[in-house]
């Protein structure tokens, strides 16, 4: 009986949440704590000539003024991602080593005061000056200088990607579509900014940090100091938001410790909002262009999918456009490439849907071109190029669903009897009209072992720990729900315990991993625990389950049961004298030549209302069908692809940063100059999840809910805007301005 797995559970963590209790990294109280503010340069490269300091050190409070020449050296650490399960830096440069500037807002200074406030105003009489040298910022500017790098993603994927032969893939093509798409830069701004409480006590080091992999922080920062792992723990229990930008290890972390270490007390260290611009990598600039071959009968005879994106002058670093994208249909050819343009940026890094929020928005404005052009309606110009084979290797996906996810979302928003004319559908002033998009969003496996405990009481209580963390994708809610299915006990008996490095180890949850691995973790612990139980039970002559098969023995609420016999766990341990009883859960992934395609399939569907005389575009609904193999918690799962779907129809509409180029710094570096989505913004948002049995995946059966919610939504979004004014916007986000020239009426 598994009553825990497949409920609508109410996160275990949403009390101490909304009353308060909740502390986060920013909120441990320590004795003779300090506060740190970084000095970022404010130009984009060249050398720091200078930097007085005595206006600083002179202010109230102020305990240090720390600059390059204060820092110890540090390890270069290579760039690898968090959910490797090794050493994650966000990149390989590492601050206030000497005198060069790579980026605006790189730290240049350290100031540490008795209060923040203090800190904030000691930081801003640091002057620096630079021996300023031109920037490259923006892809127009090392456009000519483009390159393409034998690997990207922190050198973990090919920078190209080919089967069969597009060229000739494209020449037998009947129709042909070439698209090409611009995406402005985006930045993940969680409302906690990054924060990190360093504290020593003698050679060990505590860090107290906002960061999705407690893990990964551990490690690196062991790293790039010199130190065993041993003597550093990570603390962290709750985080105010993440999205990708606390994947990985940024130099704030270690320099927190550095400034600790140096003024023998504990240190805090929060970034400003303008620094969370430049501190925790962004979604890069790029521009995509697509091509598509296909007969009339709209079969794809090739697809070309080539990217050129802004990195920094030390990593290789670009999302990877074509993962999804080269896996969905069955194009018998397909090409794609990676060029990077090295610019005065720091690393780019994870944002939701890394890669295929961006590649598949442009494979899927492209599909609808084509559509249009073919005369066919998209959702079925989609079911005719599905396969059930990963093109890319002719393995068996390992699991299905993306048909029924076209089939139901499609259904559920009202498709049937579109009219597929755009620029046809009116109401009032407003032009109204409707888009899908396919989605999909890789299963990776790319961590090493995860380790989980579990130890049962004699009250049928029972503690799970494991170093997981969570940051607000009810990790902590789905585990528990494994953990009490596992033991066959009622959810509310079972407390997890998490978020630190002394618990047994698990990687980072990121890149829809965290429930897929750390719950097999879970569930292995749990399993062993009743098992060993019931093993007990039946060896005791003085239980009535004595002798019993334990295969035919189920154990609900902490009672042992076959046929009409049965105990309690509690019964079992206080008659053999037991005080509690332990096991610890481990889990490895399948090996990467795993004969198995592995995505995770959705649809998605927009309707938008395009005012006629302002070109402001209002998304009134939205649907999601999703296959995300098997469902541990319907309610934490719809939360998180719902709030991809309005990431999306953000990233679509809104979100862009934008760089001023002659001073080689982010124009709109504040919540105030960002667009995001409030909740005037958020249309009707339905969800619909199709479970799919997953043999591959591990365990449990589940594939993942965290990044695909995003990914297809924007596509949508800007399909229906097509569909509503009959003018096709390429560049993100669309903008009334693009727009207005070309609505009906409206004079150019």
């Amino acid at each position: 009986m598994r009553a825990s797995i497949g409920r609508e559970v109410p996160r275990v963590d949403g009390r101490e949440k909304v009353t308060g209790a909740a502390r986060y990294s920013g909120e441990i109280e320590l004795p003779g704590l300090v506060h740190a503010r970084i000095v970022g340069a404010r130009v984009a490269a060249g050398r720091v000539a200078s930097i007085r300091t005595a206006a600083a050190e002179e202010a109230d409070g102020v305990v240090a003024v720390l600059t390059r020449h204060d820092l110890p050296r540090v390890a270069r650490v290579p760039l690898i991602p968090s959910l490797l399960g090794a050493p994650a830096p966000g990149e390989t440069f590492f601050p206030m080593q000497d005198d060069e500037v790579h980026y605006a807002g790189q730290p240049v200074a350290i100031v540490v005061a008795e209060t923040l406030e203090q800190a904030g105003h000691a930081a801003a009489l640091v002057e620096a000056e630079y021996d300023e040298a031109p920037s490259v910022t923006v892809i127009e500017q090392g456009r000519a200088g483009a390159r393409e790098p034998e690997k990207i993603f922190g050198g973990f994927m090919p920078a190209r990607l080919a089967r069969g032969s597009a060229e000739d893939g494209l020449a037998a093509a009947d129709v042909r579509v070439d698209a090409a798409f611009r995406f402005a830069a985006n930045h993940h701004n969680a409302l906690e900014p990054l924060t990190t409480t360093a504290v020593w006590d003698g050679d060990r080091l505590t860090l107290y940090d906002s960061c999705q992999g407690i893990k990964a922080v551990q490690l690196t920062v062991a790293a790039l100091l010199g130190m065993s792992q041993s003597k550093i723990r990570v603390l962290t229990r709750f985080v105010g938001g993440a999205f990708g930008s606390k994947a990985m290890v940024w130099p704030h972390v270690t320099l927190a410790a550095l400034a600790a270490r140096h003024v023998r007390r504990p240190v805090r260290l929060t970034a400003t909002r303008e620094q969370m611009f430049t501190s925790c990598g962004h979604r890069e600039e790029q521009e995509q262009r697509v091509t598509l071959g296909a007969r009339r009968d709209g079969a794809l005879t090739a697809i070309r999918h080539h990217k050129i994106s802004v990195t920094s002058p030390f990593d290789d670093w670009a999302e990877p456009a074509f993962g999804a994208a080269s896996q969905m249909y069955g194009a018998p050819a397909f090409e794609g490439v990676h060029r990077l343009v090295r610019g005065n940026t720091m690393t780019p890094t994870f944002t939701r849907g890394p890669g295929e929020s961006a590649g598949v928005f442009s494979l899927e404005c492209a599909m609808d071109e084509l559509a249009c052009g073919l005369g066919v309606d998209p959702v079925e110009l989609r079911m005719r190029n599905l396969t059930d084979v990963d093109p890319n290797t002719g393995h068996p996906w390992s699991s299905g669903g993306f048909a029924e996810c076209l089939r139901q979302g499609a259904e559920r928003f009202g498709w049937d009897g579109r009219d597929p004319r755009p620029g046809v559908r009116r109401e009032g002033n407003w032009l109204i009209g409707t888009g899908m998009a396919a989605a999909a969003y890789p299963v990776a496996f790319f961590m090493r072992t995860q380790r989980a405990r579990a130890r049962l009481y004699p009250d049928c209580t029972a503690v799970v720990s494991t170093a997981a963390q969570e940051f607000g994708t009810g990790m902590t809610t789905v585990l528990t729900q494994v953990a009490a299915d596992g033991l066959g006990l009622d959810l509310g008996d079972v407390r997890l315990d998490y978020g630190d490095t002394d618990m047994p180890t698990a990687g980072s949850p990121v890149g829809s991993n965290g429930a897929m691995m750390v719950g097999a973790a879970v569930h292995d612990a749990a399993v062993a625990v009743r098992d060993q139980m019931i093993a007990t039970a039946v060896d005791d002559p003085e239980s009535p389950l004595y002798g019993a098969d334990p295969a035919e023995i189920t154990v609900t609420g902490g009672r042992m049961t076959a046929g009409d016999a049965g105990e309690t766990y509690g019964d079992l341990m206080r008659r053999r004298l037991m005080n509690d009883t332990e096991a610890v859960g481990s889990w490895d992934p399948p090996p990467h030549d795993t004969p198995h395609g592995l995505l995770t399939f959705g649809a998605q569907f927009a309707e938008v209302a395009v005012d006629a005389d302002l070109g402001l575009v209002r998304v009134r609904r939205m649907t999601g069908a999703f296959a995300p193999g098997r469902v541990l918690n319907p309610m934490t799962a719809r939360s998180q692809l719902m709030g991809g779907m309005l990431w999306g129809m953000s990233q679509a509409l809104l979100e862009g940063t934008r760089m001023d180029t002659g001073l080689g710094r982010w124009a709109n570096a504040s919540l105030g100059d960002y667009l995001v989505p409030v909740n005037a913004d958020a249309p009707d948002v339905d969800v619909v999840l199709i479970e799919v049995d997953d043999p591959v995946t591990g365990p449990l059966g589940v594939k993942g809910v965290g990044e695909i919610g995003q990914v297809g939504s924007g596509a949508a979004v800007a399909n229906a805007v097509h569909h509503a004014t009959g003018h096709r916007v390429r560049d993100l986000p669309i903008t009334a301005e693009q727009l207005l020239a070309h609505l009906p009426d409206h004079p150019a």
